[in-house]
């Protein structure tokens, strides 16, 4: 590792910024991790979309469909890649299982790896009463067990919202829990971030919002989701843009970029067919040049028709490969 549990939240407050996006994971057509075309798709990432850094094997990378095998080396992947690309730390590899067991396991591959950070989505309580007291030892117990840099993830898909109180306790109690993915209702996100500056990065994954909470928030890191790899091309890389154009205080020109992705936002959400956004979000990676892929069950693959609807909405958004 690259510092001590004491260290982490120091590091990850200087060196965890920018934008990041969560990405798939590519498959064959025999449903393999495609290796080569994962390479491919880090590369054309850094090199011309310019993200900062990638959220791996998360939802989106369809985590539940791989074996803790098939995770590892995905990781382990993600981690080589990027060093070769000379952009080693422009990762967070996602923990999250319902087996703590495997989370740990996951958790020890990682610092293995030389990663610095990891994200651990809260569990899923079916039955629980005492959701904070079982959420707050859920958290302290895992960072307990490793050094390395932890971002918590709340979600409704949990069944329940970790309250900011809740999330603040944590990170007050652990110092190696840095951040939080906090999917959540602006309220709660703009009470967590004012309440706890300078002890956890708070960040959401809506990019419709991130322009305004630079602005109103002061945030500097977008955590994450995919359009950064989706509403950018080679020669239109307007979050980048606008992003940049914001940290530098130049407010009213980052929103004119930012209503301009108006069509590509409204064009990716109304052609995405209900049960399967995985499998559409392949699919537009591909017109954009991309490496896609199907997608593994239980995701269902997209129909002939669902393809042109997809395609015929891509056209329409002025995105050009």
């Amino acid at each position: 590792m690259k510092y001590a549990k004491r260290e982490a939240r120091e590091f990850a407050q200087q060196n965890f910024t920018g934008i990041w996006a969560a990405v798939p994971t590519p498959f064959t057509a025999e449903l393999r991790i495609d290796e080569a075309g994962f390479a491919r798709n880090l590369r054309h990432w850094f090199e011309v979309l310019e993200v900062d850094g990638i959220f791996v094997g998360g939802k989106q990378g369809e985590f539940f469909s791989l074996s803790v095998a098939e995770r590892k080396s995905l990781f382990s992947m993600a981690v080589a890649g990027l060093e070769s690309l000379r952009r080693p730390g422009s990762v967070i590899l996602s923990c999250s299982d319902q087996n703590l067991d495997v989370v740990l396991e996951l958790a020890h591959h990682a610092e293995q790896l030389g990663a610095d950070y990891i994200v651990v989505h809260s569990p899923v309580l079916h039955f629980g009463h005492d959701v904070e007291s079982t959420v707050y030892e859920y958290y302290r117990y895992v960072a307990e067990q490793v050094n390395i840099g932890i971002a918590m993830w709340s979600h409704p898909d949990a069944g329940y919202l970790m309250s900011p109180e809740l999330c603040l306790r944590i990170a007050t109690d652990c110092p190696n829990v840095v951040a939080i993915k906090y999917s959540v209702p602006c309220d709660m996100y703009t009470r967590l971030s004012r309440m706890s500056a300078g002890k956890l990065i708070v960040s959401t994954a809506s990019e419709a919002e991130w322009l305004d909470n630079i602005v109103e928030l002061g945030w500097k890191l977008y955590l994450c989701s995919i359009p950064p790899i989706l509403y950018q091309t080679a020669t239109d890389r307007r979050i980048r843009s606008y992003t940049d154009l914001a940290f530098q205080g130049e407010v009213a020109a980052a929103r004119r970029i930012s209503a301009s992705l108006e069509p590509v936002r409204r064009a990716l959400r109304d052609s995405r067919p209900a049960g399967t956004p995985q499998a559409q979000q392949k699919y537009w990676q591909e017109l954009l040049g991309q490496v896609g892929g199907p997608v593994r069950r239980p995701l269902l693959n997209l129909s002939a028709a669902e393809r042109e609807i997809i395609k015929g909405a891509f056209t329409a958004s002025g995105l050009v490969p």
